[in-house]
């Protein structure tokens, strides 16, 4: 599996880049609190790298998804949907958000490893 994040604390798994995963952290997930509710984009909608793709609501806030990389979204967690509580207790497996096709693999360079991410992570 090859997993990367983002400064804003989502993370994609690049492992197939024709449907890469994406997700919120277990550091997100746990600043944010209980998870309530998820708004999740639309298969077929397409973004640029950066833009929000939906949001996060919990009992003590709501966030932004932004998008790791450009791409369209091929599937969206309908499990996640209907248990929104899965991002709290599986960020990084059943609680992952949706799928994207990748459109641009330079921007996979601009994303953290898993050290990088953990050093971001200690000083926030």
């Amino acid at each position: 599996m090859t997993v990367l994040y983002t400064p804003e604390h989502e993370w994609i798994d690049m492992t197939d880049p024709a449907q890469a995963t994406v997700g919120i952290t277990n550091h997100a997930q746990d600043a944010l609190g209980d998870v309530v509710f998820v708004d999740l984009p639309s298969v077929g909608t397409t973004f640029k790298r950066g833009d929000v793709a939906g949001v996060v609501e919990s009992v003590k806030a709501a966030a932004d998804l932004y998008m790791p990389v450009s791409g369209e979204v091929v599937a969206v967690n309908a499990k996640l949907q209907g248990d929104p509580s899965l991002a709290n207790s599986d960020p990084q497996g059943e609680g992952w958000f949706f799928r994207v096709r990748a459109s641009n693999d330079a921007e996979v360079a601009d994303l953290l490893d898993q050290g990088a991410y953990d050093e971001l992570v200690k000083s926030a």
